[in-house]
């Protein structure tokens, strides 16, 4: 290949941006590593290998043109790297921040199979969008020809956003319905400021609210309106409500103060973030300051919550697990960073009951054995 930017692998080392150290980032709720500087993103870019099938893009839930703003990248053409970036991805610079790259395109990179450490993809793809907002690239959103018609969406999440953005793009009048007072979702009030800090978000909901696209906060569906009433309003609705239900935990004490659903935590610590007034949090019951806490699970959500137990100063932090470290849902790079924090885990764990009566003190567990694969693939705890 004639392009001698690109290919670099060989002779050129993986390399993440670095992280500040741990004890400093634990003191507060910024995001751990600051982005590449412009060289840096074309080195990192150019370890790309250009394989004739991508799977970075083929495990990508967007399919991202990945391989060809790398090369962009790599070859100084930041801007067009983000027009492309940006056609397949309303929010790019999100997900360089938070999309589980070590299990999707980073984890099938063929570089990384032959054992020369993938290509940073999230931290490349953070870099340029960011870099976008910074110059100026980042278009303002123009609506369509109109249409005559008009969409809700039922709730501001991420899908919800990204669908209000195609929709009004497209020509449609689009008002979002959400019942927190801030769109955003659990980008807003789930995820931590240390993974995404907020004004990362809030800057994509002026985006959409400057292209014309109304929102409705603190809008419940049911105590403000009905469904029935929303589709008499608007041409068509669109259900993006998301996942709020928390998985139960079936074990004895189960309802003892103190024993707390993870968003109830995270979306606590997020609006103190913003100032907000949150009584359950000044007065102790969803803040770990000087508590002994226990996080029970494997996934993203349950690295969200020790890492932000470790913030509000708990005086320690544990995670129990039912599986090993190889076969755990959530990300091997956020278990790494959690531990650097101080979180201890406790692997092949399950609780069995809640000890302490009225308030909890404590979690009694059973031990674990992995058994055969179940249908996630993973081994099955027994």
């Amino acid at each position: 290949m004639a392009d001698t930017s690109l290919l670099k692998f060989v002779d050129r080392e993986q390399a993440y941006p670095a992280k500040r150290e741990p004890e400093l980032r634990a003191e507060d709720f910024r995001e751990i590593a600051d982005r590449y500087a412009t060289t840096e993103a074309e080195d990192q870019a150019g370890r790309c290998s250009q394989c004739g099938v991508p799977y970075c893009s083929v495990h990508c839930p967007l399919h991202n043109h990945i391989p060809d703003w790398l090369r962009l990248t790599a070859e100084g053409r930041l801007r067009e790297a983000y027009e492309l970036s940006n056609s397949t991805s309303t929010m790019p610079e999100i997900c360089g921040r938070i999309c589980p790259q070590d299990r999707l395109c980073e984890g099938n990179c063929v570089i990384e199979f032959s054992g020369h450490g993938a290509v940073t993809i999230g931290s490349v793809e953070k870099f340029i969008t960011d870099t976008a907002w910074e110059e100026g690239w980042v278009e303002p959103l123009v609506p369509g020809a109109p249409r005559g018609q008009s969409v809700a969406v039922i709730g501001a999440g991420p899908a919800g956003l990204s669908a209000a953005e195609y929709l009004r793009v497209n020509g449609y009048d689009v008002h979002v319905y959400d019942r927190y007072d801030r769109a955003g979702g659990l980008l807003t009030y789930g995820i931590p400021g240390f993974k995404l800090e907020k004004p990362v978000v809030m800057r994509r909901v002026e985006r959409l609210k400057a292209g014309g696209i109304v929102f409705h906060h603190g809008f419940e569906v049911g105590r403000d309106a009905s469904l029935d009433e929303l589709r008499q309003r608007h041409d068509a609705v669109l259900i993006a409500t998301g996942v709020y239900r928390a998985r139960a935990i079936k074990a004895p004490g189960v309802e003892a103060h103190g024993v707390i659903d993870a968003l109830d935590f995270l979306t606590a610590s997020n609006r103190k973030g913003f100032g907000d007034a949150v009584p359950a949090f000044d007065d102790g019951r969803l803040n770990a300051e000087g508590k002994h806490v226990v996080v029970i699970g494997g996934g993203d959500t349950a690295m969200d919550c020790v890492r932000t137990a470790v913030r509000q100063g708990a005086a320690s932090v544990k995670c129990l697990y039912r599986r090993d470290r190889a076969n755990m849902p959530g990300s091997q790079r956020e278990v790494n960073n959690a531990e650097e924090e101080g979180v201890e885990f406790v692997w092949l764990s399950a609780p069995e009951s809640f000890v302490g009566g009225e308030t909890v003190t404590g979690v009694k567990a059973s031990a674990m054995r992995l058994g055969a694969p179940d249908a996630s693939g993973r081994r099955a705890p027994e």
